[in-house]
């Protein structure tokens, strides 16, 4: 009975966890029956929500990550989208030696801290994983001229076991001892040179300069073999979440999201491509979608040469209708989510869950998880305000109106990590052009400053942005305290409460 009672009261404390993000009616709980994360949406009446066709406004998908092969040595396994309901994460993890290291209420308990105070604590879990010095540590001889071919050769002919060792590092002909500097110039040289768009792995997106997007045409623009080198990513992507390094690329946001393993709406493929996402999205007003005359296929223009990619299997056979318009959309989005890079992406995440135990992520939102990775940019704040533009009302006294001089003031005020996320917010990334905000870009590879609107507080309570143009609306408030207020709350509730339009 005393048994009975416990394991009762377990699963009645288990059912109130719930995750922060609650952002589309999804929230993140706890599945009692086998105690992992699970995603639930709950509609306007507070019920599950178990509607199953696809919804633009509703629906969502998350990665999920299946092995189908772990001997020790390379993982073998595979990814896809699947329905949010779907995807399930473990709520613990284990030690090396197999003692419950960290449990459910233990993410539960930590997600709700500062980023500072989740970053520590992080960090000092990932210390409980590494193996001891005296169990053996790595050393990597690397040549300077050869430094990705060694290092890849180094990194992808270690266990999993190794790569959780401490790693020394050496630059083969040169004087030094690694107390830390060389590993972090090895992973600084290193994800600068696979993120170079010129290597043809990685190019930057429409949206912005700053973001890096994977190639779909990887494979011919780097005939080597373009998967081992995303795999090799990955490795080194955990590696330095692990040991509290930091990476050169910013990637775009739904593969944090991804990362994560959090849910993707279709509004996310505004972020990928505005045009293509505008133009899914009038087809929903079009009174007999037949009349455009699609089916179930895309084209892809790879180096000039076009070719077509069924969306779903006999998709070239399949009319697009007015019955079948939901699912024309949903595989859509399924596509340009993950399908048209589904194998490098797939090598990307084994990479990095080699490293890095998926649970440990739980704790936090994709913007956060962006700031861990590449760090809390350098931000000029006078050549930030010398390169805004102004609009609607603002547009006569710009920077000198009284509601824009309450803006910067403000963000004069906040801490490093508020003014990243206010650049994530506005701009949808928290990087930073190497020229600074006067050669920002906008989705058409245009330059677009940062831009401060004016809205009328009657149409909209708190700021909005528009990432594809660099603009955040900031309505005409009546003090400094309330902007402060509802400014706050908008940047650092976006990746769990607030849309980015």
């Amino acid at each position: 009975v005393g048994l009975t009672n416990r394991a009762a009261s377990m699963a009645s404390a288990a059912a109130k966890v719930k995750l922060s993000y609650d952002k589309d009616g999804w929230t993140r709980t706890i599945r009692v029956s086998d105690m992992k994360f699970q995603w639930v949406r709950f509609d306007d009446k507070g019920d599950v929500d178990l509607r199953n066709r696809f919804d633009t406004e509703r629906s969502a998908y998350v990665r999920k990550l299946v092995f189908d092969r772990d001997d020790g040595g390379l993982r073998r396994g595979n990814i896809s989208l699947v329905p949010a309901s779907e995807g399930l994460v473990d709520s613990k993890i284990k030690s090396a030696d197999n003692r419950d290291l960290v449990s459910y209420a233990d993410i539960a308990a930590a997600q709700i801290k500062s980023f500072e105070e989740k970053t520590q604590w992080f960090q000092e879990t990932c210390s409980q994983l590494c193996v001891e010095w005296n169990e053996g540590h790595m050393r990597m001889n690397v040549r300077r001229e050869y430094l990705l071919g060694d290092s890849m050769e180094a990194v992808m002919s270690l266990s999993r076991k190794d790569l959780r060792k401490v790693w020394r590092f050496e630059f083969i002909g040169e004087v030094g001892i690694d107390a830390g500097g060389l590993a972090r110039e090895w992973f600084q040289l290193v994800t600068e040179e696979v993120f170079d768009p010129d290597m043809g792995l990685w190019q930057s997106t429409e949206a912005n300069q700053m973001m890096m997007q994977i190639n779909p045409a990887s494979e011919i623009s780097c005939p080597d073999d373009h998967l081992i080198y995303f795999r090799f990513l990955g490795r080194v992507m955990g590696k330095a979440l692990f040991d509290r390094q930091l990476v050169a690329g910013h990637m775009v946001q739904h593969l944090y999201k991804h990362m994560l393993g959090w849910p993707v709406t279709f509004s996310d493929l505004e972020h990928v491509d505005e045009e293509y996402y505008n133009s899914l999205k009038q087809l929903k007003y079009i009174e007999d979608v037949s009349m455009m005359c699609l089916d179930f296929t895309t084209m892809e223009d790879t180096m000039g040469a076009k070719t077509t990619v069924e969306l779903v299997k006999g998709g070239e056979d399949i009319e697009v209708d007015n019955s079948n318009l939901p699912e024309y959309l949903e595989a859509c989005l399924k596509y340009r989510m993950m399908g048209r890079v589904k194998p490098q992406m797939n090598e990307l995440l084994m990479g990095f869950f080699d490293v890095i135990p998926e649970p440990l992520l739980t704790i936090f939102d994709f913007q956060e998880l962006e700031l861990l990775m590449c760090g809390l940019p350098v931000i000029d704040m006078d050549d930030w305000k010398e390169h805004t533009e102004y609009s609607g009302e603002y547009d006569r006294e710009m920077e000198n109106h009284e509601v824009c001089r309450w803006f910067w003031e403000v963000v004069e005020d906040f801490d490093q990590e508020m003014k990243a996320r206010l650049l994530q917010f506005v701009t949808g990334t928290s990087g930073v052009p190497a020229r600074g905000f006067g050669v920002l870009q906008g989705n058409d590879g245009n330059v677009r400053k940062f831009t401060i609107h004016s809205v009328d507080k009657q149409m909209c309570m708190y700021p909005r942005s528009h990432t594809c143009f660099n603009r955040i609306d900031l309505p005409l408030y009546d003090s400094k305290e309330e902007l402060s207020e509802k400014l706050n709350l908008a940047v650092t509730m976006v990746a769990t409460g607030f849309d980015i339009e």
